[in-house]
């Protein structure tokens, strides 16, 4: 049976932290010569970074092996405050490239842990961001993975302590609520926060696969496999319950035997995976019907550059008006990096991979 129709689920990829961080680097590759550091990977996708590395970024996991006065990005995941202390002590450029919703978390575990609480923290064991906010206030916090983790914990903190509870924020909806309901069960007053720690661009992407799903024979998930949020987006299909659920970082990836009794396919993607690799699954896929877009929200929301780049901003228009031969007193007041907002990024990445292919 030939594969009939693709269902494409909005929004799916980049979220507008990954937007933010992806532009950033950009820019730090454009205003300095190689090699430009970033703690940790930018992003979670191996595409991505592979595309910074032929650039000349060097993706590190400890600020040791940054030579004195380079340039450095601290990745969208965020870092533990030691890390960030040491970039700054010995760095000249550091630009903090953190999603605002994971500095949100950090100031709420800060807080927490100043006013006596005990903070259970729902997340990943080694993903970037859970070790980045769990360093922030080391003696309050206690990380869970799952509902079967919270027994001994309750053992350990006791009844009668004040209890907060935080998230990582890429997990599922499924992964916190369960954590959330017990855990309010046992600690009637337990404080959370008044707008949840997951990422609105996560949920929804997560509601957006919940819409395909009942209709699909297969969805294709789009993402590394270091990606929490994309890893999450394969769980609610298959919860979902979708019979086939394919997690892929490209087109090359996919199973088509598989997929040799599929009528209808999903495709959706992490908020971390390119745009372009979305339309080379689609391609490869190749319905006979063609594509049906599933859209259930819309996102518009925006984070501008992180301040460190900011302040590197008048350089940076001159350096570029420079570069295509322009004058650079116009620079000062306008140009690509003040119109940040309106700046595609899959445009900004396929640029990078074309002037990679030139320089290779």
């Amino acid at each position: 049976m030939a594969l009939q129709t693709v269902l494409l689920a909005e929004p799916r990829g980049f979220c507008a932290g990954v937007d933010m961080a992806i532009k950033a680097l950009a820019w730090m590759v454009r205003i300095f010569e190689p090699p430009v550091y970033c703690f940790h990977e930018i992003v979670h996708n191996q595409l991505v970074v592979d595309r910074f590395e032929r650039l000349g970024v060097r993706f590190v996991d400890d600020i040791s092996e940054v030579p004195p006065g380079a340039p450095i990005m601290l990745s969208a995941h965020g870092s533990a405050p030691e890390v960030v202390d040491a970039a700054y002590a010995r760095q000249r450029v550091v630009v903090d490239a953190v999603c605002p919703l994971v500095t949100k978390v950090h100031h709420e575990a800060r807080r927490r842990a100043e006013q006596g609480y005990e903070i259970v923290y729902v997340g990943h064991a080694g993903h970037d961001e859970a070790v980045g906010t769990l360093a922030v206030a080391p003696e309050s916090m206690h990380l869970v993975e799952s509902e079967s983790d919270l027994p001994a914990l309750f053992s350990d903190i006791g009844d009668d302590a004040p209890v907060a509870l935080l998230t990582q924020t890429t997990l599922s909806t499924d992964e916190w609520d369960g954590v959330l309901r017990r855990t309010q069960s046992q600690y009637p007053q337990l404080w959370t926060a008044g707008r949840s720690d997951l990422c609105f661009a996560t949920t929804n992407r997560q509601a957006a696969v919940r819409a395909i799903a009942p209709r699909c024979d297969a969805i294709i998930v789009i993402g590394s496999a270091n990606s929490s949020n994309t890893l999450a987006l394969a769980h609610v299909a298959a919860e979902a319950g979708c019979p086939m659920v394919q997690r892929v970082n490209g087109a090359d990836e996919i199973d088509m035997d598989a997929l040799h009794s599929a009528s209808v396919v999903g495709v959706t993607a992490g908020a971390s995976a390119p745009e372009d690799v979305v339309q080379a699954v689609v391609e490869r896929l190749n319905p006979v019907v063609g594509v049906e877009r599933v859209r259930v929200t819309e996102e518009d929301e925006y984070f501008p550059p992180p301040r460190g780049l900011r302040e590197l901003m008048p350089l940076v228009e001159i350096l570029s008006a420079f570069s295509v031969g322009g004058d650079p007193r116009a620079a000062r007041s306008g140009g690509s990096f003040t119109d940040d907002r309106n700046v595609d990024t899959a445009l900004t990445l396929g640029a990078l991979s074309a002037r990679s292919v030139g320089q290779s």
